[in-house]
């Protein structure tokens, strides 16, 4: 019986389309639209954006704490939530940024 509801809880890596057609808490890979407007509303305490997810769908998510640090320079996001109506309503967010390390910024190598 646990493992039935564990496994109703989070439904995996999924797009959003995926996500909505489970019903099920799933994990969506993406990277937030900085062409559309986000926000933190301290009064209620929601943070907005809009993600588009690895297969261009596009969604509203609504985070009940405040931005993420770092949230501006993130390669990617993965959020966990669920779609209801049109909107992800996203439990945690895990925010994916660009290494400060690059091998063709290292040390030069010389024979």
């Amino acid at each position: 019986m646990l493992f039935l509801n564990f496994g109703q809880q989070v439904g995996g890596y999924m797009n959003f389309a995926e996500a909505e057609a489970t019903g099920s808490s799933a994990h969506v890979v993406g990277m937030w639209s900085d062409a559309e407007r986000h926000q933190y509303n301290p009064q209620t305490n929601i943070f907005t954006f809009y993600m588009t997810d690895e297969q261009g769908d596009q969604r509203r998510v609504e985070y009940h704490n405040p931005k993420p640090a770092n949230f501006e320079d993130a390669e990617k996001l993965v959020i966990q939530g669920k779609i209801q109506g049109d909107v992800f309503q996203a439990e945690h967010i895990l925010v994916k940024c660009p290494s400060k390390y690059n091998e063709t910024q290292g040390p030069a190598m010389t024979s």
